[in-house]
């Protein structure tokens, strides 16, 4: 069990959680994840972990509540237990010292993003962070980010904050004025990963995506996460979550994203009428 030592509201259905789990905190590094579930006769699903500490033995994750779990989860507060919590899992980032890296988190990409942004910096980077939400009322850990980012630069679709307009936007601004990008890191929904993807492709900018969205028990077993990756086929939750973005099939990923659609929404609906949203 991992007590949970903080529950934080960062955006309308969007909680942060600091929990003590000093054995993950200890080996956890940049773009790895965990699987946890709330209820012995819950499901397993994996979080990116959004922060870690070894000397405290803290573990931040960072989740929307989007469905059964989720909710379940979101309901727990300050001083109670989630009933499983595994990890780390998953490739750690590859690090090195590129030069200059454009990391760009699309919504509740944000808290994943964070850690990768941490480490490349600490490596010798310069890194330039480009956020994008819906609006001003969905943007997450843009505090974080401006610690420990070069530049941070926020783009919100209604202009409620930065300017308007989308994230890719940005990225072609800056490879037209000239900057040199050695690599380009894209965390957020698969639309918008893929769409950064046919910005750098055009330039041939190297370019890192991570995969957390279709992935479900996490260890390879299931066989969800089944993704194509330059015409070979991998394991998002044991090859991953990170792979060359230039080089995988997003068709054949957003298909296998919908896979599940229809069994979570009747999940969702049955926990509802259930429970009353209470348990």
């Amino acid at each position: 069990m991992a007590r949970i030592k903080v529950k934080k509201t960062l955006a309308p259905g969007v909680r942060q959680f600091v929990v003590d789990a000093p054995l993950i905190a200890r080996k956890a590094k940049a773009g790895q994840f965990v699987i946890l579930r709330v209820c012995g006769e819950g499901e397993r699903i994996p979080l990116t972990i959004a922060d870690s500490d070894a000397a405290t033995g803290e573990l931040t994750i960072v989740f929307a509540e989007v469905g059964e779990t989720t909710t379940k989860l979101g309901k727990l507060n300050a001083g109670e237990e989630i009933l499983d919590l595994v990890g780390p899992l998953g490739k750690p980032t590859h690090l090195e010292k590129f030069g200059t890296v454009v990391c760009i988190a699309g919504g509740i990409g944000a808290a994943p993003v964070h850690p990768i942004v941490k480490a490349l910096r600490k490596a010798g980077n310069e890194v330039i962070t480009i956020m994008g939400s819906r609006n001003k009322d969905l943007m997450i850990f843009e505090e974080e980010l401006r610690k420990v980012s070069s530049e941070v630069i926020i783009t919100t679709d209604d202009g409620s904050s930065g300017r308007q307009g989308l994230v890719t936007e940005v990225l072609w601004e800056l490879i037209e004025q000239g900057k040199k990008i050695d690599l380009v890191v894209a965390i957020g929904p698969v639309v918008m990963m893929q769409a950064v993807c046919h910005v750098t492709r055009d330039r041939c900018l190297p370019t890192v995506v991570s995969l957390n969205p279709i992935m479900v028990d996490g260890t390879g077993m299931c066989g969800a996460c089944r993704v194509t990756v330059g015409g070979v086929t991998k394991f998002v939750c044991v090859d991953g979550p990170e792979f060359d973005g230039l080089k995988v099939d997003f068709d054949e990923l957003k298909m296998r994203q919908r896979m599940y659609l229809a069994e979570e929404k009747r999940a969702f609906e049955e926990y509802k009428i259930t429970c009353g949203g209470r348990c």
